[in-house]
């Protein structure tokens, strides 16, 4: 029990230092802070909900610590969630974004939540980033196409996640004409591909020896952007980009935020 108790023990300080090094730019950003006050509570309910499925698929494939039954990837979720929330809370008060009459307020929760969120995800990475893998990666690791795409989808929001927040990406939106968003859709669907087939990440054999370029790009490289795409529409949404802007208008944020969830997409395997 004692060996047991002083391994979880290790999982879980590697899993703070998987939250710190997943989260801090976000909790360093003003629009973080200014969003965890502005954004709807029932959105963000939304938001958390919708995370913890993800934290639980994630725990199966990179949890901080080996996992092999359901029961266990729900706790170590709830678990990152937990390291999550501390930490983020720790550091917002450290930095003086959060204040003692601030505490239960519907701006503080707000503020912890959106941090909390990169910061779980990154400690469930740790066990792949700061530890070792489990004995039951190896298997793990074999996931069929929809597994991929949970990773994509992983990879799409964390990244997308990450820039979101900023008004660089509404900025640069507006300032983009048809052409132009044009042309960074097909960057964006280019680098997919090409990191997914031909930059020697790992699957790079299962894929070519499944059918080579045209159907890597079918089952790989077309449902990943439109993953892509989707997360990347929903955080907008999430954060009320959205609201009363031009159907055209959301679709050319929703390329250009597209852009780095593509490549988040496609480098998901790197991490996880």
């Amino acid at each position: 029990m004692d060996t047991a108790n002083a391994s979880y023990g290790r999982a879980l300080s590697r899993a703070f230092g998987g939250a710190l090094l997943f989260s801090f730019p976000l909790l360093m950003t003003m629009e973080m802070w200014s969003l965890g006050m502005a954004v709807e509570r029932w959105r963000l309910l939304v938001f958390l909900v919708l995370t913890l499925p993800m934290l639980i698929g994630l725990s199966y494939f990179a949890g901080f610590e080996p996992t092999f039954r359901l029961k266990d990837e729900v706790l170590d979720a709830l678990a990152a969630f937990g390291v999550g929330f501390l930490l983020s809370a720790a550091l917002l008060a450290i930095f003086g974004v959060l204040r003692i009459n601030d505490i239960g307020t519907h701006s503080a929760l707000g503020k912890v939540s959106l941090c909390a969120v990169p910061a779980a995800v990154g400690a469930l990475l740790a066990g792949k980033q700061l530890g070792e893998r489990g004995p039951g990666d190896r298997e793990k690791a074999q996931a069929g196409s929809l597994g991929a795409l949970f990773l994509m989808a992983v990879g799409a929001a964390f990244l997308a996640f990450n820039v979101a927040p900023t008004e660089e990406m509404i900025l640069i939106a507006y300032q983009m004409g048809p052409i132009a968003t044009l042309l960074l859709m097909a960057a964006s669907i280019g680098l997919l591909h090409v990191f997914v087939y031909q930059l020697g990440f790992p699957g790079e054999t299962r894929r070519r020896e499944a059918g080579g370029f045209m159907r890597t790009f079918v089952a790989f490289t077309a449902p990943g952007y439109g993953v892509a795409l989707l997360m990347s529409l929903y955080l907008l949404w999430t954060f009320g980009r959205t609201d009363g802007v031009a159907a055209h208008e959301i679709a050319s944020m929703t390329i250009v935020l597209g852009f780095p969830a593509a490549i988040g997409a496609a480098t998901a395997r790197l991490v996880v």
